[in-house]
């Protein structure tokens, strides 16, 4: 069950109050007029989500791997405002072409986010998901949290609305290039 759940006429995500621990996470989908195959090509390669996102700013495969399979490491740079620059090591946790994709950041069994892309062929397209959990092992956001633990409830939210900005950003601009692409191989 998703813990923050996103409202269906504005998509906005609701005030839930949750803490870290609870592992909170966000999504939301979109319908693509193209394959779930060529929607897959895009969300798979792990070289289109630093152009998309605000945050990640490189990524690179580690141990020899050249494409996706669960076991997978990946090392990613990111970058923000309020939480500095930092690295991690991603694994992915499920790789079922074409229907999902996810990765688990720090140690899989125990992450400190985890990111799922999830297809599904409709109406002649894909529905294409993607969610974002926090936790449950500590992250950055952590260290904002200890310092002002009064505040976790606000501190996670503004986080989950971060994460709702960029997922909804992700699948606008996949859509684009999926659709543009689809059209290409009629």
């Amino acid at each position: 069950m998703e813990a923050v759940r996103l409202e269906e006429a504005g998509g906005l995500m609701e005030w839930t109050g949750q803490v870290y621990a609870d592992a909170p996470t966000v999504a939301a989908e979109e319908w693509i007029g193209a394959s779930t195959e060529t929607v897959w090509a895009l969300v798979s390669d792990i070289q289109l989500m630093p152009e998309l996102s605000t945050e990640l700013q490189e990524v690179g495969w580690l141990d020899g791997h050249e494409g996706p399979c669960v076991g997978a490491r990946l090392r990613g740079r990111s970058s923000h405002p309020s939480l500095g620059d930092w690295e991690t090591v991603s694994t992915i946790v499920e790789c079922a072409a074409p229907f999902c994709f996810a990765w688990a950041v720090g140690d899989p069994a125990h992450p400190s986010s985890l990111w799922r892309f999830t297809l599904r062929p409709e109406r002649g397209g894909t529905i294409l998901r993607q969610s974002g959990q926090l936790g449950p092992a500590p992250s950055g956001l952590s260290f904002a949290i200890t310092a002002m633990p009064e505040k976790e409830q606000k501190i996670v939210f503004v986080r989950l609305r971060e994460f709702e900005t960029g997922i909804k950003a992700n699948l606008s601009a996949i859509k684009k290039r999926a659709e543009q692409t689809g059209r290409q191989e009629k």
